[in-house]
């Protein structure tokens, strides 16, 4: 039985955008070539980080949230430690509540990105 799993991965600034997707793309496909099944994935952006990181202040997160063995979770975490662009990884197993709970952000996340636009196109018609 395969477990659900969080990670959240912080990449190096200096990457360009083309290298940042070709970073995350690599360990989508490791994941996937691991048996794993994608359950969601977010671009958090560029963020300031709370404390500098190999003199860099900022880094751009990406999250995985993922099911698969637990064997997957070391051999991933491997490729991790050896990519030079990624500064920072953080996996963490989630239990029902947590699950739960990511669930109902990701839906309120789209709930909000439907009623967006309706909003918009009203400011515009008055």
């Amino acid at each position: 039985m395969s477990n659900h799993y969080e990670t959240v991965f912080i990449m190096t600034p200096v990457l360009s955008e083309e290298q940042m997707k070709e970073t995350v793309k690599k360990f989508e496909e490791i994941l996937l070539e691991k048996g794993a099944e994608i359950v969601h994935q977010e671009n958090w952006g560029l963020r300031q980080l709370a404390y500098p990181i190999a003199k860099k202040n900022s880094g751009f997160y990406q999250l995985f949230e993922f099911k698969a063995e637990p064997n997957v979770v070391k051999e991933y975490e491997l490729q991790y430690r050896r990519d030079e662009r990624v500064m920072r990884y953080l996996t963490v197993s989630m239990d029902k509540h947590a699950i739960a709970y990511s669930e109902k952000r990701r839906n309120l996340k789209k709930d909000k990105e439907v009623a967006a636009p309706a909003v918009e196109t009203e400011t515009v018609n008055e």
